[in-house]
């Protein structure tokens, strides 16, 4: 099946976010590691196999708790304070992690691959997440998404540190974003229509080259 490859990121290394929003650790995050586990002693997984069939209401909770309990059993003692889990991610990422205020962290998972992946989410695309966490509270917001930072925390945690998923993502389709245009001191920035809201609502994000605010509209011509 064909792999779906990670979403690419706006002005790569080029924003930071400040309170009191969040800011994205991982853009919407497609991935495909492989942990060590076994992976048929999951009755969910057997029935999705003789069944052909999404799980059933019981069973997609079921689901949703074991992913939440792995989770944090991965995060260890970063779980209980500091993180947050939700279930509401939308289109063909499996997984987004963001960092918010105050060393606050958020995992978003998409439902729909949920229900797609079944214990194959649970095993490939929670690891993923939570490395990106776990490598961000330890090394800090500058290293890369997936550098070699996240890869060994990955292997740490038992699973090939891939990005890309192979669920089958038919019938749902990618957000259409719009760009606007920001500028700060030394550049011009292309912000999704999802930042330029958030900007709206008293958001403000920071250029990482001169650490000045951004500006909307194109930079003003100097004579």
């Amino acid at each position: 099946m064909k792999k779906n490859p990670e979403n690419g990121a706006i002005a790569p290394g080029a924003l930071s976010g400040t309170s009191p929003n969040s800011t994205l650790l991982s853009q919407p995050t497609d991935d495909n590691a492989v942990v060590t586990e076994k992976q048929n002693q999951n009755p969910l997984a057997a029935a999705e196999t003789a069944l052909g069939r999404h799980p059933t209401t019981a069973e997609l909770m079921d689901l949703r708790g074991r992913v939440q309990a792995r989770t944090r059993a991965l995060l260890g003692e970063l779980a209980s304070a500091k993180v947050e889990i939700r279930f509401d991610l939308r289109g063909k990422a499996a997984g987004q992690a963001r960092i918010r205020a105050a060393g606050r962290y958020l995992i978003r998972y998409n439902l729909e691959l949920l229900k797609r992946g079944g214990v194959d989410f649970l095993e490939q695309t929670v690891p993923h997440e939570v490395a990106h966490v776990l490598a961000y509270h330890r090394h800090g917001r500058d290293i890369r998404p997936h550098g070699a930072e996240w890869k060994a925390i990955m292997r740490q945690l038992g699973a090939e540190p891939t990005r890309c998923h192979d669920y089958d993502v038919g019938g749902l389709g990618a957000r259409q974003l719009h760009y606007f245009d920001y500028h700060c001191g030394c550049m011009l920035h292309r912000l999704s229509s999802i930042r330029h809201n958030k900007v709206a609502k008293g958001q403000r994000y920071l250029c990482r080259r001169c650490g000045e605010p951004l500006q909307p509209g194109p930079r003003p011509m100097t004579s």
